[in-house]
C-alpha cells in the first residue's frame, strides 16, 4: 500500500458514518414533520394575519373576484391555488412561505425519484 491510499477500513468507516448520520437526519425531519403540527400552524398564522388575498369577500366587498390566468376560469376555491394565480400580487411574506414549501416538494420529488437521501 502505499502512502496517500487509505486503508479499506478507513473508506468503510467513512461510508458507515455517512451512511448513519443521513438516516439520522431522514429520520429526525420525519419525526418532526409529522408528529409536531407547529411546523405548519406557523406558516398558516403568518398567511392568515398577513395575506390580504386569503380574506373572506365580507371582509372586503370591494374586491371583484379575479380570473386565474394559469387555470383560465374564475378564482378557484383552493386558498393555495389563489395565491399562486395571484402571485406578483401577494406580500413578501406569503412568496417566502409559498416559496419554500414550493422548493422542498420540488426537491423531495427529484431527488427521491433518483435514489438520492430526501426526506
Amino acid at each position: 500500500m502505499q502512502l496517500g491510499e487509505p486503508s479499506q477500513r478507513e473508506l468503510l468507516r467513512f461510508a458507515v458514518v455517512c451512511r448513519s448520520l443521513t438516516l439520522l437526519l431522514q429520520v429526525l425531519t420525519r419525526f418532526l414533520g409529522s408528529s409536531t403540527p407547529i411546523m405548519y400552524w406557523f406558516p398558516a398564522h403568518l398567511l392568515q394575519n398577513w395575506e390580504p388575498l386569503l380574506w373572506t369577500q365580507e371582509t372586503m366587498p370591494e374586491k371583484a373576484p379575479v380570473v386565474c390566468s394559469l387555470l383560465g376560469q374564475g378564482a378557484p376555491k383552493n386558498p393555495i391555488w389563489r395565491l399562486l394565480c395571484k402571485w406578483r400580487a401577494c406580500s413578501g411574506i406569503t412568496r417566502a412561505i409559498l416559496g419554500y414549501f414550493l422548493s422542498y416538494w420540488l426537491l423531495g420529488l427529484l431527488l427521491h425519484c433518483n435514489f438520492l437521501p430526501w426526506t
